[in-house]
């Protein structure tokens, strides 16, 4: 499994609910399900990938995930995951309070802009960085936010987001292997994580 995906599993409690928003064709639901034994559902808006999930045994919902978040009642998961995908949403805020709304934690990871070697693209090269982590040109990409690891913490402070837990970590993209970056991670880190909760939330 991938390297930050492995990571994120590490973070999810055994029997745990999980909802995965942009869950792909399900690999880290797929995982959870057998090692974790987790109830979990996914949403995804590719058809393609809905099939493949659902031919693993998973229960994937076809469509946007703004919209299909909304139908789930307050509290109705222990975690809402939202891997890779936040650089892609049009209202980050909005989506994660319903993440936070319907989940009791919800995890966020992102490919990390202010890393090193897309400064270098920008510094050296003087065009739109493109690398394994952010692989389109900027005239054909899906992804309509560029997300610094420090970026990310101001939002959630503004918003009100607490932040349980955070790591950075430099892995090449959709690789098994990689490391957790402490030192100077919004250099370093290719990408970060965050385990987020509503303000006043218990643990």
């Amino acid at each position: 499994m991938r390297y930050d995906l492995s990571l994120i599993a590490s973070w999810i409690d055994p029997g745990a609910t999980v909802l995965d928003l942009g869950c792909g064709a399900g690999d880290l639901l797929h995982i959870l399900t057998v090692d974790k034994n987790v109830r979990g559902t996914g949403i995804e808006r590719e058809e393609e990938k809905v099939t493949r999930g659902i031919e693993k045994g998973l229960s994937i919902l076809h469509g946007d995930i703004i919209e299909e978040v909304a139908d789930y009642p307050d509290g109705h998961f222990d975690y809402v995951i939202l891997s890779q995908t936040l650089q892609q949403v049009f209202e980050p805020a909005v989506l994660i309070r319903e993440m936070l709304r319907v989940g009791r934690c919800g995890i966020v990871s992102f490919p990390n802009f202010a890393y090193y070697r897309i400064r270098g693209q920008l510094l050296f090269r003087g065009r739109a960085p493109v690398s394994r982590e952010l692989p389109y040109e900027w005239y054909d990409t899906p992804n309509i936010r560029v997300i610094t690891i420090r970026d990310f913490r101001r939002f959630c402070r503004k918003e009100g987001f607490v932040i349980a837990r955070e790591t950075a970590v430099s892995t090449p993209h959709h690789h098994e292997q990689g490391k957790m970056v402490t030192f100077l991670p919004n250099l370093r880190a290719s990408y970060g994580m965050f385990l987020l909760q509503r303000k006043g939330a218990q643990g």
